[in-house]
This record gives structure tokens, C-alpha cells and sequence, in this order.
């Protein structure tokens, strides 16, 4: 009697097992037309971080730490003072030297009276040569009658002879005093220029004792502390400016032949989750992977091997206006997806991209203000023209805060 039911119970469980095995080979085959249209164009990785610049801060004169004016997590705006050195050495080292260009001027512009008073004489000389010639010429005219002796006439042919080598010592003089001044003034004679370099020089010691941010950004890593006595290239602290951040992804070695430079990327941070997604495109690849560039790299040629796939970083740019909407913090974890659908690039390109690279320029204020200081001591002491202001303010008034006009 059970013979009739079994029929049925199979015949239900033959299209059920066809039915899953249609609907996995559906899937399949969605899949695989999904993989040939779209999957196989994009390349994915979790192995990404965000990076950016961490700019060092480190002071470039030795001295004891007076002031710390920021702590970590400050924004700070590039030339923001952020650690004050005691200024006392570096002051008195500027006074000295000032007081040394200014004697220099001085002593520069008594070279040149000196050679005035040279050429006087050399004027001098050469009217007493002419006078004396003179007196010659006479007594010898007379000498025929008998007028004047002889005597008299060889002491006018001494005088001539006087005469002269005072006039050829003159001249010797006054050569010497203008090898001295020739084509040049008081500002730019080597003396001045050599008295101005060591003010120039002290001036920039006195004005590091304020160290400023080199770039805006949020200080981290500070360990500077009030009373520490710091060394030229001592790590302070950092700043980090986080509106240039961009994408370390690490892709394994297989997943890199069609990646090119160029190519769009999508990306998703995990502070964010999906909701926000970044755009980005590859801006360049590491020149080796990570275990190339280890401290300990792995010595494969041992024989003790065993094949790990390798991963290279690609660097990948963000949009400024992105970040700007939500920022992104150093080592952040993140997630990329390269669209490799345009195929054509070269995987390595030599030519340098078009770059500003980093810079700052609080420090160019330093050489001008320099130079400004050295020109009003000089004119305050070389009497061409009315002293400047600043010729006459304490050196520690006159450097000022050099980062801050």
C-alpha cells in the first residue's frame, strides 16, 4: 500500500532539487554577467588608511624653553608662535655685534677722509716741486753772472730733488689709501659688508628663539616642557595639516596589473560608514612593497620560504572640497574601489605631475628685517643720512617678534 505514495514524495523532491539547482545557476550566471559588465572593472581593498604630512617642529638655536604657548589638539595658523627660548645669550651676542658694525662704519669712513686728506697732500707736494723748480730755474740764469754762487744754486738743485721724492712719497700714499676705498661706498665696503654679516647673523639667532608653526594645522605629539633646555633638531612637537590628506590603500600584488594612474576611486571611511563617499582618483604607486621597505626585511633567499602575497601602496588624492565637509584625521581606516574601466594609461608614469609641493615662508621675514637693522645702523653711523629710528631702539626692542612684523 506505501509503493503508490513513495511515486509522488520523489517526484515532489526531484523538483525541488531542481528548482535550487536552477536558482544557483541563475545566480551564477547573474553573477557572471555581473562580474563581466561591472565586478571585473572595479578593485576593492580594506587595507587603506588615511595619511598625511606631520610637519616636525624643531628649534634651530639651543636654549631653555621660557614659554610653550599650545598643547595638542590647538589649531594653530602658520607663524603662530609655539615656544618661546630664552633670548638673553642670543641679545647680547646682536648688541655686540651692532656695536661692532657701527665702529666698522666709522673707522670705513675715516679711510676715505684719510684718502681726501692724501690727495691735499699730494697737491701740496707737487707746488713745492714747482716752486722749487722755479727757484732753480733763477739761480741758474743768475749763476752766469755771478749773482749767485755756486753754493747756492747745488742746494736748489737739493730742493728740487726734496721736492720730488715728497711728492713721488705722497703719491705712494695716497695709492695705498685708495687700494683701500676704490669702487666702493661705506655700506658696501668689505669691512662693513664683514661687520654686517655677523649682525645679519646674530639678528636671525635672536629671532629663533621664537619658534613658529611652519604651516597651520592641529598640534600633536607635544613634549616640549617650561624649563627644558633643547638642542638645534630636538623634536618639540608636530603639526599636521589635515586639509591635505590623502589614501594609502595596500592592493595585493594580483589585483594591481589594471590599475593605472588616473583611474577614479570610491571611497568610504569607517568613522563615516556608507553614508559619506569620498571621490578620489590614483595618483601613484609605491616604488616597492611594504616588506621591501621593512626595517627587517624578510631574507627569502634562505631556503626558510614560504610565499606570502605582497601588497603595494597606492596613493590615492581626495577632493579638497570633501575633506573640507568631512575631515579625515591621520590613520583613519578607510575602504577603495579603483574603477579600472579606462584601461590605456601606463601602470607607471615618469614624468613628475604638476605640483606645489610643501612650503612655508614664515622664515623669509627674517633675512629682510636682518637687512633692514644692518642699513639703519649703517646709516645712523655713516653720516650720509639721518639715523633710523630703529638705529637707536635696544636690540631686543629692535628684533621684536620677527614672526610678527
Amino acid at each position: 500500500m506505501a509503493e503508490p505514495s513513495a511515486a509522488p514524495a520523489n517526484g515532489k523532491r526531484r523538483r525541488a532539487l531542481a528548482i535550487v539547482v536552477l536558482v544557483f545557476a541563475l545566480a551564477g550566471i547573474g553573477y557572471g554577467i555581473y562580474w563581466w559588465t561591472v565586478g571585473r572593472f572595479y578593485e576593492y581593498t580594506d587595507d587603506a588608511y588615511a595619511a598625511g604630512n606631520v610637519v616636525q617642529i624643531t628649534p634651530q638655536v639651543a636654549g631653555t624653553v621660557v614659554a610653550v604657548r599650545v598643547d595638542d589638539t590647538d589649531y594653530v595658523k602658520a607663524g603662530e608662535p609655539l615656544v618661546l627660548l630664552d633670548r638673553a645669550d642670543a641679545r647680547v651676542a646682536l648688541e655686540e655685534a651692532e656695536a661692532q658694525l657701527a665702529r666698522t662704519v666709522r673707522q670705513v669712513r675715516t679711510l676715505y677722509a684719510k684718502g681726501a686728506e692724501l690727495a691735499a697732500a699730494v697737491t701740496l707736494r707737487a707746488a713745492e716741486l714747482a716752486k722749487a723748480k722755479d727757484d732753480l730755474a733763477r739761480r741758474e740764469r743768475a749763476a752766469g753772472s755771478g749773482a749767485v754762487s755756486a753754493e747756492d744754486v747745488q742746494h736748489a738743485r737739493d730742493a728740487v730733488r726734496t721736492a720730488e721724492a715728497a711728492l713721488e712719497a705722497a703719491r705712494e700714499q695716497l695709492a695705498a689709501g685708495r687700494a683701500l676705498t676704490d669702487n666702493t661706498t661705506v655700506a658696501d665696503h668689505p669691512d662693513v659688508q664683514a661687520a654686517a654679516a655677523r649682525v645679519h647673523a646674530a639678528y636671525i639667532d635672536y629671532a629663533r628663539t621664537e619658534i613658529p608653526a611652519p604651516v597651520s594645522g592641529f598640534v600633536a605629539k607635544r613634549s616640549v616642557q617650561v624649563g627644558q633646555r633643547v638642542a638645534p633638531g630636538a623634536p618639540l612637537m608636530a603639526v599636521v595639516p589635515l586639509n591635505d590628506v590623502w589614501v594609502d590603500a595596500n592592493y595585493k600584488e594580483s589585483q594591481l596589473a589594471d590599475v593605472r594612474v588616473g583611474q577614479p576611486v570610491e571611497l568610504t571611511a569607517d568613522i563615516y560608514g556608507d553614508d559619506v563617499k569620498y571621490r578620489g582618483k590614483v595618483v601613484g604607486f609605491g616604488a616597492g612593497t611594504g616588506s621591501a621597505f621593512a626595517l627587517l626585511p624578510a631574507q627569502n633567499a634562505t631556503g626558510n620560504w614560504i610565499k606570502v602575497v605582497q601588497r603595494l601602496p597606492v596613493r590615492i588624492a581626495l577632493e579638497p572640497k570633501q575633506l573640507a565637509a568631512h575631515p579625515l584625521q591621520i590613520g583613519l581606516s578607510m575602504r577603495t574601489y579603483i574603477d579600472t574601466h579606462d584601461r590605456s594609461g601606463k601602470r607607471l608614469i615618469e614624468t613628475a605631475r604638476a605640483r606645489n609641493g610643501q612650503q612655508t615662508d614664515v622664515f623669509a621675514a627674517l633675512d629682510k628685517l636682518a637687512a633692514e637693522r644692518v642699513a639703519a645702523i649703517i646709516a645712523a653711523n655713516s653720516g650720509a643720512a639721518k639715523p633710523a629710528s630703529a638705529a637707536h631702539q635696544p636690540a631686543s626692542r629692535a628684533a621684536g617678534s620677527p614672526h610678527h612684523g
